[in-house]
């Protein structure tokens, strides 16, 4: 159960900072509000993972998924440019967030 909560929870980590950089310094409310909901829900999950994942590793799972969801959400958008090196760059995080499953 941790480690759905900890995905769950990686996968709101990139909600909310999508829905931060879409807030415009908090001045749009709608984004603003899915933000801190967003930011609230993640890191009580990650709290929750935490009591049963060792530190390091629900963490960098966490910033993993939400690292490479809020990057591809971006290139999918055309907010940012899709390139070779940088698909490699995000499998390498991929590939380690799975390793750090597959070792714990």
């Amino acid at each position: 159960m941790s480690w759905f909560v900890l995905i769950l929870s990686g996968v709101l980590e990139a909600v909310w900072a999508t829905a931060l950089g879409k807030s415009e310094g908090f001045s749009k409310l709608g984004p603003s509000l899915a933000f801190g909901v967003a930011l609230v829900a993640s890191m009580g999950g990650l709290a929750y993972a935490m009591r049963d994942l060792p530190v390091g590793t629900a963490y960098a799972v966490w910033v993993g998924i939400g690292a490479v969801l809020t990057v591809a959400y971006a290139m999918a958008t055309g907010e940012e440019t899709v390139s070779v090196l940088k698909l490699v760059f995000l499998a390498m995080i991929v590939g380690g967030v799975v390793g750090l499953k597959l070792s714990a």
